[in-house]
């Protein structure tokens, strides 16, 4: 099974159209097109029913008091948890793409929800937001952040979830179906220093 996201090779930076926040002209950030990449599959194995596609980012700090705050600095080796930036489930075979900006908030917010091309939860910047929102990492923040683009191949046609669930309950939702998996990773940081 292969996922590709054509925008960008595989643990690359992310382009700043797919971002939530981008460095502005004058320093500090702004909000930037965060619209969804493109995500295409093929060779999905024998037994599949469905796929899913979460986006984490695993890097950010689990404080996040000193986040985008002037004179403070979060260092590398702050821990760290996983933030959902698009959780997607019981996405039907015949899909064989998400094409770009298809689950992006654009004008207006994306609710949880049954969508034609799968189930959407929430991520995690608003429990009542669902779709894809791009990278916004501190811009204080001494580490590059990873983003995992993965697609899940299941065994079942539905995972049965539905409301505002997010990506911890999908990803407990997956287990015990999974019937194989593949990733692309991006890269994305805004601190000024690592952009350079």
């Amino acid at each position: 099974m292969i996922l590709t996201l054509p925008a960008f090779n595989n643990g690359a930076t992310i382009p700043y159209e797919y971002a939530y926040c981008i460095p502005a002209a004058q320093g500090g950030i702004q909000k930037g097109k965060n619209i969804n990449p493109q995500m295409v599959w093929s060779h999905l194995p024998d037994g599949t029913q469905s796929l899913a596609i979460i986006v984490v980012d695993p890097d950010v700090p689990t404080d996040r008091s000193k986040a985008n705050r002037e004179g403070a600095v979060i260092a590398k080796n702050t821990p760290r948890t996983n933030f959902y930036h698009m959780v997607l489930v019981d996405i039907p075979l015949s899909v064989p793409e998400i094409k770009a900006g298809q689950d992006s908030p654009g004008t207006g917010e994306k609710k949880p929800g049954p969508t034609a091309y799968g189930v959407r939860g929430a991520n995690d910047y608003s429990p009542t937001n669902g779709g894809y929102d791009g990278p916004c990492p501190p811009w204080n923040d001494e580490l590059i952040h990873h983003y995992h683009f993965r697609l899940y191949a299941l065994n079942v046609k539905t995972l049965g979830l539905s409301g505002n669930f997010d990506g911890r309950k999908a990803m407990n939702a997956l287990q015990g179906h999974i019937v194989a998996q593949s990733e692309w990773v991006g890269t994305y940081t805004l601190n000024p220093n690592l952009n350079k």
